[in-house]
């Protein structure tokens, strides 16, 4: 069972990234945590792959390789070799070598198959991860956005003038998901010569 493993160079340049960036090695631990997390998920992830997954896996992996290749070399230079006479042994495929042909386009045929079932496995994982990411990023903007309303009534408590500024009002509204995607589908219907209808990007406030 292959296990995934992150590279210990690799481990190390991040946290030492974070350390040169915050100078704390607390939230390095924090990094060497998250690393721990994530090799977590790629170990889990390879656990549930089925038998037909890692064969797809394997052989596309494999036809990727320069050995891929060389063998490929080696195979058509003694094929064209025997066929075309040059060994003296008797040819069994001549010119124009149509087993030959037939041979490598259903081996295309097969390649490409496993590659796409290898794509399709890789799309939903990055799509499992691009809805993780987007769940994080709204939790996200719906913490930053209430921080900002705390502090922007302590700001006016205390009389201070960022309290006053109406950009910080336009912050405090709560982003709502579905009308940022009519927006972006209204973009790209604009850029095709379509109609464009802009819309409010915040739908709720939080005062």
């Amino acid at each position: 069972m292959a296990h995934y493993h992150l590279p210990d160079d690799v481990r190390k340049r991040m946290i030492q990234a974070q350390l040169k960036r915050t100078g704390s090695k607390r939230l390095a631990g924090v990094v060497e945590r998250n690393i721990s997390t994530l090799v977590e998920i790629r170990q889990n992830m390879e656990r549930r792959k089925s038998a037909q997954d890692r064969i797809a896996d394997w052989v596309t992996q494999f036809s990727g390789s320069m050995i891929f290749v060389y063998i490929h070399l080696v195979w058509f230079a003694l094929w064209l070799a025997i066929n075309l006479g040059w060994t003296g042994l008797k040819p069994f495929d001549p010119y124009p070598f149509n087993l030959l042909t037939m041979i490598v386009s259903l081996e295309a045929i097969m390649l490409a198959t496993f590659v796409l079932i290898s794509q399709n496995r890789i799309s939903e994982i990055a799509d499992q991860r691009a809805d993780l990411d987007l769940q994080i990023n709204l939790l996200a903007e719906y913490e930053i956005t209430r921080v900002l309303t705390l502090v922007d009534a302590i700001a006016d408590h205390l009389g201070l003038e960022v309290g006053k500024d109406p950009e910080v009002d336009e912050l405090k509204n709560e982003v709502a998901p579905e009308v940022v995607l009519r927006e972006m589908e209204q973009m790209k219907n604009h850029a095709k010569g379509g109609p464009k209808k802009p819309k409010a990007l915040k739908t709720e406030t939080l005062d």
